[in-house]
């Protein structure tokens, strides 16, 4: 979208010393301030942070998975496993695929709410 116009608005000076002041800790721009406050849409901050959430979310899962793959690598090495071993790894792998499958649920809405604000 191409910006052709201006906006002026008045407001005093220790307005716009706050609303600077916010921008300069949110590492936003004033112009972003305004619009998305005024449009209700996710600031560009917060967008990073989500987005940082997410991929530390996919992380997490990486390091299971990791997990996952060196059990399986003790199991093929001893061809064995107990009984009990594969009933407590069954239910902890059980666990982390309703986990994945509530977080999936979750990134849909947050990509949805993110594509929303573009």
């Amino acid at each position: 979208m191409e910006k052709e116009d201006y906006l002026k608005i008045r407001i005093s000076k220790s307005q716009k010393s706050r609303w600077k002041t916010i921008c300069k800790k949110r590492n936003i721009s004033l112009t972003g301030l305004i619009i998305h406050s005024v449009e209700g849409r996710i600031q560009d901050d917060e967008r990073r942070k989500v987005l940082a959430f997410i991929e530390s979310q996919d992380n997490i899962f990486k390091k299971i998975e990791t997990n996952i793959n060196q059990v399986a690598k003790m199991v093929n090495g001893q061809r064995y496993i107990s009984e009990i071993q594969l009933k407590d790894f069954t239910a902890q792998l059980q666990s982390i695929t309703e986990l994945k499958e509530k977080q999936n649920q979750i990134f849909i809405k947050i990509y949805a709410l993110l594509s929303d604000d573009c």
